[in-house]
Formats: structure tokens, C-alpha cells, sequence
């Protein structure tokens, strides 16, 4: 819920990079605009917002792209997950909603950069749906499972970057 006062943490996909919110967060939202697109690999991406100063950096650092002089986009150096967008200069940061270890902790209030939004997009729910049972791979989804290198849903006190 923006605004709410919460403890979050997230991270990257192999746990290299990992961080912590401590204060409000504010402004979840879908951004469509083209460098976000190109930047998550993706139709949008989703953001939330929270000041620096309640925004903790606590395994790692992220890796840095200036997609615009005003804005550097962090991500991880190793398995090359989306994890911020920073306005250089601002007081404020936002962060990858999908990074979160609990995505359903925010939701989402906007869209932005609807502009860019792809033409289907507001068709996607009428797909027809699947689990992911992967028989399309050697060993299903047994094999994906019992061979998953990424990191847990919470923070742990090590992690071997493993995949890599």
C-alpha cells in the first residue's frame, strides 16, 4: 500500500545484490515509456518509490547504466536483474516492484508512460493460460527445481552466488 510505513527487502535473481526499505514507500506504478521497456526487457516496468535515506543497499552493490543524463538505472552485475531507477541528484529512489521478496505487499496505482504502452497490452488477459510445468525441457520441472540457483524470498545472513 503506498504510504504505508513497511519493512521491505528484495533483491536479484542469484542474491549478489540485495536491499531494504524502511520507510514509506510511495508512487507504485506501471511504466510503458520505451527506455523502461528496453531496460526491464519487457512491456513495462514496474516501480515503486522511497526516499534514500530509508533505502538500504545490505549485500552488494548494483551495477550502473545511464540511460539519460539525469537517470542511471541499477542492476545487478552478475545475473543482470533490473533493481532501481535513480534521478541523479534526487532524494528519492525507485525500485523494481518485481524485486521485492513479496510482490503483493504493494500495489500498484498508476500507469505512466502510457505512450509507449504496446497495443495489445490491454488483450493480454485474454490469453489462454498454463502452469509451468516445463515438459519441454529434459527433466521438467523436477529438473528446474531440484537445480534452482536463485536466491530465497528473504534475507539470509550468507549466500553463495551460485550460476554464475
Amino acid at each position: 500500500m503506498a504510504g504505508d510505513v513497511q519493512k521491505l527487502s528484495g533483491g536479484c535473481q542469484c542474491g549478489a545484490v540485495r536491499y531494504k526499505v524502511t520507510g514509506e514507500v510511495g508512487h507504485p506504478h506501471l511504466c510503458h515509456c520505451r527506455m523502461c521497456q528496453k531496460a526491464s526487457g519487457n512491456f513495462f516496468l514496474p516501480l515503486i518509490g522511497a526516499a534514500k535515506k530509508d533505502f538500504v543497499w545490505t549485500r552488494g552493490e548494483p551495477a550502473w547504466f545511464h540511460s539519460s543524463r539525469p537517470v542511471r538505472r541499477g542492476f545487478c552485475g552478475t545475473c543482470g536483474t533490473p533493481l532501481a531507477f535513480d534521478t541523479v541528484g534526487d532524494d528519492h529512489i525507485a525500485f523494481t516492484h518485481g524485486s521485492l521478496d513479496d510482490v503483493v505487499a504493494v500495489t500498484p496505482v498508476e500507469q505512466s508512460g502510457v505512450e509507449g504502452r504496446v497495443p495489445f497490452y490491454g488483450h493480454l488477459f485474454e490469453l489462454s493460460e498454463t502452469l509451468s510445468n516445463r515438459d519441454d525441457l529434459p527433466g521438467g520441472i523436477d529438473d528446474v527445481s531440484s537445480t534452482n540457483n536463485q536466491h530465497p524470498d528473504h534475507d539470509t545472513d550468507q549466500w553463495e552466488v551460485r550460476g554464475a
